[in-house]
Order: structure tokens, then C-alpha cells, then sequence
């Protein structure tokens, strides 16, 4: 557990107290049963994460015009608890939750007696954890949640714990005995046994009373038209390319497509060939910019249309009944793949964390193809990063879109020159957590003006966000990040450990 001097820890207690429970962030003091912070710690780990505030009392318990200091008691009020209750975290969950930051800061308690609060960092899981004898919690607003049977199955699928992939489909196997299976065949150097044999040596089939069922990673491994074949169990596994006048998809009845949409199908190793074959002849004729008669070329790294399109396939949540969307506008490249982020993967840390596979199925099959669309190395989203960097663009951005009726995972590539000064202001961003007019000025060596432009244009692209809660004349941007900073600023980053 690390501590904090008191130096530090003022300004963190007194952000803390004034800030509202939320999905994120939970008080709660320490008492002999503390099975609701068992509980808060199983429902961040199965949500988005979050941070448990130990020693402070609820502000609802305030009484009026009490200072905010009268909410800390302390981890001191019962330290044998709390003892226990770090001994309970290490043994009570099933599978055991790893990422685990604890963080000690001394105060003064309501008292006025020295004293302790402590943070505990739980970061979104992997997995889907489960109290023992205590149910499968989920976080809302501000409370927990107990899931039900079918909720825990739908987490488990949308954590990528489940892949709908590796499940069986009651689809005739002579449907995938094809020219794109006796390619892989020789390729993997399966030579004995009948096909039904085959399927099952390598995982791709069980038997099920007696008959040999193909999985819906076989169906999209090996069928001619495995989109048409899974249609009918609500599926949908095409690519649709969407070329549009503009640097906008305009919906309604006559939306602004350039040309009439492209359709990439058959099995997914043709469909990632024919996908990128298609971006990739778009973008090599140019794009003339809507309204203005000039043509642009776009210029990404073909490595990094080609991971994005790979991604999308492998990691797509196969149970949805929606295509993959891939959208050229002029000024970039949107790849929309049915699905959340599994694992502990967000908006926030792909860039460092990478991918996870939701499909180890259809990754670990794909590479064994004669000329495989990945190395299932888990560093592709790594490679893109660096591969706009050295190309001198913006960073791939990620957006996960709950909202919709079907949940999807967008990555856009922007065809803009990325200013030299990003670097500097990012390097900012990372040691200071927000960033000014004036400081850009600084940074940049420019005028309040062109300093409030290259501001605007940022937060245009979605590279910013502005602070909340601020005047015009005092605004600053931040990062756009899922969670709030208390969850990670000043934390360590190393497993809990006692």
C-alpha cells in the first residue's frame, strides 16, 4: 500500500469530499460487517471500475452547515475491520479480482485526532467476478446491483469471457467443406481423418448426441457465404464500405453517399482481403473535397487501414445482428465493428494496453492461413499508434457507442497533418492533466488567438475535452478519458499486495 504525505493528500481529500457518489466513486466507513464494500468492489471490477473511499461517512449523513471534515472517521475507527476486509478482498471472489491499487492519506479526523482514509483503485476486469455466497454485483449511478442468471450471461459475452464464435450452429458441414478450407488444410498440414474429424481435432466442431456440429467460427472460417448462413440465427457477418460528399453522414431519406455502397462477403479471410482491396482503391484515386472542387489524397499507412479492417473482424461481437461499417469522409476513415470493448480494454487505455481477443477462435485459425491478415501478437493497435505518429498524423480515436441500438466500437483515422506542437501539448497533458490558452501559449510559442484556434480545432477533432464547470475566460481541456482523474492521479500502478 502506498502512502501519501500530508502535503499531498490535503488537496486530494478536499477534491474527494466535495465530489458526488457516482458510478465511480463510492464512501463508505469501516465497521465489523463490510459486506457492501465486498460487494462495490465486485460491481467496479464487473463495470467500468471505479474508486472505494474507505474511512469517510456519507454527505447525506451531513448535518447542515457541518464541515466537510466531519465526514472523515477513518480507517482508524475500527482497524482490526479493516484488516479483515483487505484479508476478505484477497479470498472472497470468484475468479480472484488482480487489479487492485491501495493508497493511504493521512488527515484529520472529524475529531481532530490524526488519522487515515484510504483509496482502493479497482480497475474494470477481464473477467466477471462473483462474491462468494454473496451473488454477481453490477455498479449504476451510485449503487450496486445484484445480476441475475441471464444479466451475468449477457456480461460475460460483452466482457468477451464468452464468444459467441466458439459456440455450436446447426449448419450441414458439407456447406464448409470448401476451396477456402483445403487451402487452410494444406496449409495446417491436417492429414488424417474425414473432415467431421478435422473440425473437431482442431476445436472448430463438437459432438453433440451423436452429430458433429460446426462452430460459428468454422461457418465464418470456411463457408462461401457465411453472412447468408448465419442470417438466419439473427446474425449478420458482412462488411459494408460507405463512401460519402463530405465530412459528415448525413442520415434520412437521401443521405449524401458519393457512390453507391460495396459489400465485402464471403469467408473472413477473402472479406479482409476484399475490404482492404476496396478502401485502399478509394483511397489511392483521391477524393474530391465536397464544395470546393480540389482533390485530397489520403495518407495513411496501409498498415494501419488494413489492422483497423483486421481488428474489426476478429474482435467483433458475433452474436449482433449488424454488419461492419467502414465510412471514407473527406477528412478521414471511420471502422465501426459491432461489439463493446472486451476485457478491461477503454477509450482510455487502448492506446497503451492494446487489444484483447474477444474471438481466440478465429485469431488463433486465422494465422494459420498461407498469407495470415495478422500475427495474433496483440500488438497491432500498438503498431497504429506509431504508424501515425511517424506518418505525422493524429492518433487513431477510439469511441465505444452504448447508446445505440446495436453497441459498436468505432475507430476513426483522421487525414490531418498532425502539428509538431501536439507532441509537446500531449507531453503536457500527461504531467498536468489540463491544459490552458496560456499555456498553449507558451508551449507554442503563438498568440492568444491562434493559441484559442489550435484549441478549437482539437477539441473539434476529439482530441480534447473541456473541463466541466467552467467559465468561458477560465476554460482548459483534458484528454477525453471514461474515468474521472480521482481514479487514477497519484495511484500505483502494481497489483494489491499486502
Amino acid at each position: 500500500m502506498l502512502d501519501l504525505t500530508p502535503t499531498q493528500a490535503a488537496p486530494r481529500i478536499a477534491t474527494l469530499v466535495s465530489t458526488p457518489e457516482s458510478r465511480t466513486l463510492d464512501f463508505k466507513r469501516i465497521s465489523a460487517k463490510h459486506g457492501r464494500m465486498i460487494e462495490t468492489v465486485c460491481a467496479f471490477a464487473n463495470s467500468e471500475g471505479g474508486l472505494l473511499i474507505i474511512g469517510v461517512g456519507d454527505a447525506k449523513d451531513l448535518k447542515p452547515g457541518a464541515k466537510a471534515q466531519s465526514r472523515l472517521f477513518g480507517i482508524e475507527e475500527n482497524p482490526e475491520a479493516f484488516d479483515d476486509f483487505r484479508r476478505q478482498v484477497m479470498q472472497r471472489f470468484l475468479p480472484p479480482v488482480e487489479r487492485l491499487h491501495w493508497l493511504r492519506l493521512p488527515c484529520t479526523l472529524h475529531d481532530g485526532k490524526p488519522g487515515h482514509i484510504v483509496m482502493l483503485r479497482v480497475e474494470k476486469s477481464d473477467h466477471v467476478h462473483s462474491v462468494l455466497g454473496d451473488g454477481t454485483w453490477t455498479r449504476m449511478d451510485a449503487s450496486n446491483r445484484e445480476l441475475n442468471a441471464a444479466e451475468i450471461a449477457e456480461l460475460s459475452y460483452r466482457r468477451g469471457v464468452r464468444s459467441a464464435a466458439s459456440e455450436t450452429v446447426p449448419i450441414a458441414l458439407d456447406l464448409l467443406e470448401t476451396d477456402t478450407w483445403r487451402t487452410f488444410l494444406a496449409a495446417r498440414g491436417l492429414k488424417s481423418g474425414g473432415f467431421p474429424e478435422q473440425l473437431l481435432r482442431i476445436g472448430l466442431a463438437t459432438r453433440e448426441g451423436g452429430e458433429v456440429l460446426p462452430t460459428r467460427a468454422a461457418v465464418l472460417l470456411f463457408a462461401d457465404e457465411p453472412g447468408s448462413l448465419l442470417a438466419a440465427f439473427d446474425t449478420r457477418a458482412d462488411i459494408r464500405v460507405m463512401v460519402y460528399d463530405g465530412k459528415a453522414a448525413l442520415p434520412g431519406a437521401t443521405p449524401n453517399l458519393r457512390k453507391t455502397p460495396k459489400t465485402a462477403r464471403g469467408p473472413l479471410i477473402q472479406q479482409i482481403d476484399i475490404a482492404v482491396r476496396i478502401v485502399l482503391d478509394e483511397l489511392a484515386h483521391g477524393l474530391t473535397l465536397s464544395g470546393s472542387g480540389f482533390k485530397t489524397r489520403h495518407v495513411y499507412p496501409e498498415r494501419v487501414v488494413k489492422e483497423a479492417i483486421v481488428n474489426a473482424v476478429i474482435h467483433r461481437d458475433y452474436r449482433l445482428n449488424r454488419d461492419i461499417f467502414i465510412r471514407i469522409l473527406d477528412d478521414r476513415i471511420e471502422v465501426e465493428s459491432p461489439g463493446v470493448f472486451p476485457g478491461h480494454i477503454t477509450e482510455a487505455n487502448i492506446a497503451r494496453a492494446g487489444s484483447k481477443a474477444r474471438n481466440p477462435l478465429l485469431a488463433q485459425n486465422l494465422r494459420e492461413f498461407p498469407v495470415a491478415p495478422n500475427i495474433d501478437a496483440g500488438e497491432g493497435v500498438k503498431m497504429m499508434f506509431a504508424e501515425m505518429a511517424a506518418a505525422k498524423l493524429y492518433p487513431p480515436q477510439y469511441r465505444q457507442n452504448t447508446g445505440a441500438a446495436v453497441e459498436s466500437v468505432t475507430v476513426t483515422l483522421l487525414n490531418l497533418e498532425r502539428p509538431s506542437v501536439w507532441d509537446e501539448v500531449n507531453d503536457w497533458l500527461d504531467r498536468h492533466r489540463s491544459i490552458a490558452n496560456a499555456d498553449l501559449c507558451r508551449i507554442a510559442r503563438v498568440d492568444t488567438l491562434k493559441a484559442s484556434k489550435m484549441l478549437a480545432a482539437w477539441r473539434e477533432q476529439g482530441l480534447l475535452v473541456p473541463l466541466p464547470d467552467r467559465a468561458k475566460r477560465n476554460m482548459a481541456y483534458r484528454k477525453p478519458v471514461e474515468e474521472p482523474d480521482l481514479l487514477s492521479e497519484g495511484m500505483d500502478n502494481k497489483p494489491a499486495e499486502d
